[in-house]
Order: structure tokens, then sequence, then C-alpha cells
């Protein structure tokens, strides 16, 4: 079966990059996110020698990349040392609300420069009225601070947008673009992304319902099992979701990526990956 995990990952049935979901406590209190994190919320984290063992048991089925999540990962003092690691095993990625970039943080994210690692930080609008409606009081001017100052440190930095197809405004968008290729950040490196209806966007009424075919068939793993995809490890009121649950083991990761692989050859012909959370 291995043989055949890496066939699919080469192929793309399986997509190469394997998600850790570092942990789901977070500084902020976003009105759609879908793992309801705040500062409240267990921390639940994946213990880092564990993510480091599952990225190298990941390599050695075909996977090449990594992206790390939570919550909000930099929370977590051994991070940057974590994400070190990863990138000496594959290309990573790392997602963060960018509002915690500052003295110790900053001088430590800074040493990311010198790694395979992009810093993806959440910015939805370019006037922070709109933006922290969402994310909360003061995210922008943090958020404004952050990314310019990582991009002159060498820091490669990605900007998420979160939103609502039917409130994409051009106007704004056309703005929030020359904003961050102002602060150094490249249009290819901006991702523009629906809100899902999961989690807090859910209850708030937000975000679009996609179904099981158009999620990727990209492996995450959480404290709580492996999933189908990064939207996998949800919660709902409290409660984390299973209705894209693999399995409740995680390592050897061989057993949830077999688990993936069976269900990927049960998917109708022709699905589309219509949300790749990049």
């Amino acid at each position: 079966m291995t043989a055949a995990i890496r066939e699919a990952l080469a192929t793309g049935e399986l997509l190469d990059r394997l998600w850790f979901y570092s942990n789901y406590h977070c500084n902020l209190t976003c009105s759609y996110c879908f793992t309801e994190s705040s500062p409240s919320t267990p921390p639940q984290a994946l213990p880092p020698d564990q993510i480091i063992r599952l990225a190298h048991q990941a390599a050695e089925l075909g996977y090449s990349q990594f992206g790390v999540t939570g919550g909000e990962p930099f929370i977590l003092p051994y991070m940057v040392d974590v994400l070190k690691e990863l990138a000496a095993i594959g290309s990573t990625v790392v997602i963060s609300n960018g509002t915690l970039f500052n003295g110790q943080r900053l001088a430590r994210a800074v040493e990311l420069a010198d790694h395979d690692v992009a810093v993806q930080i959440s910015l939805d609008a370019p006037d922070p009225i709109v933006n922290d409606e969402f994310r909360g009081r003061a995210n922008f001017d943090k958020v404004a601070t952050a990314i310019p100052t990582l991009t002159a440190a060498g820091v490669h930095v990605r900007i998420a947008t979160s939103i609502e197809p039917d409130r994409l405004d051009l106007e704004q968008h056309a703005r929030l673009c020359a904003m961050h290729t102002e602060w150094g950040v490249d249009e290819a490196d901006h991702i523009v992304r629906p809100l899902i209806a999961r989690g807090r966007a859910a209850d708030e009424g937000m975000g679009t319902t996609i179904t099981f075919d158009e999620f990727p068939a990209e492996l995450a793993v959480s404290v709580d099992g492996a999933y189908w995809g990064p939207f996998g490890p949800g919660v709902t009121n409290g409660v984390g979701d299973t209705d894209l649950l693999l399995t409740r083991t995680i390592e050897p990761l061989r057993v949830p990526a077999e688990a993936m692989l069976r269900v990927a050859g049960g998917r109708p012909a022709g699905s589309e990956l219509a949300i790749v959370c990049a």
C-alpha cells in the first residue's frame, strides 16, 4: 500500500501537502473561524516531537510539502524551531493571524528568512473598520506593521483574504492588492478564498456550503485524528466535527494515508477540487 500512496501523490490523486493542526488556542476570536478558536479555547496542541516524527514518515511516503495551522501557531513558544525542522524535510507554509510579531516573537520569526517557510497572514480588507469587524479591534494595524517588517527582513510572506463570494468588492480588492505590493508581497502570494460555512461561520450564517467532492484530497492531522482536508478538523458548538474524519489514528502516518487513498478511490470521476487552502 505504501507504493500506492506514493503513486497517488505523484499523480495528484492525493495532494502532497500534509497539514498539522499545531493547536486550537488563539489570541483572537474571529467571527468566521471554523475551529471556533479563541483565548479561552483549550490548546489541544500536537507535541512538537510528534509533528517532526510525522513529517519524516510523510516524506517516506512521498509527501513534499507541509502546512501548519491552528489556532494561532505562533502562540506556541517552540513554533519557529518546529518550522525550521519541517523546512529541512519539505517546503512549509504556516498560517498566522499576524498580530503577535513584536518583541521576542518577531526576533524569532525573522530567523525563518533562511528557511523554506512561507508565513501566510490573514488580511480580509484594505480598510481597518471592515477588516476588524471580522477579526477584532486593532487587527489591521498590527498586521499592517508586521507584514512589511517581515518582508524587509527577508521572510517569505503570503496574504490570505477570506470573503463571501457575493460580497466581493473589486475596488477594495484592487486597493488591497496595491497595499500588499507596496509591503513587498507579490500578487502570486495573495490567496483569495471563499468563507466556508463551518464552525463559527455557520453559526453566524456566513460562508459557502460545499460538498465532500469539492474538498481537496489533502490530509490533515490534529490531536483528535486525521481528516480529509484542512477544513476537516473544525469545531461546531464546542464539539469537534467528525464528518470529514478519516481515522482516530494519526501514527504511523501510513494508516490515515491509506484510509484517504481508499476513500479517494471511491470518489465520483471528474470531482472538482474547488476549494484549495494553499
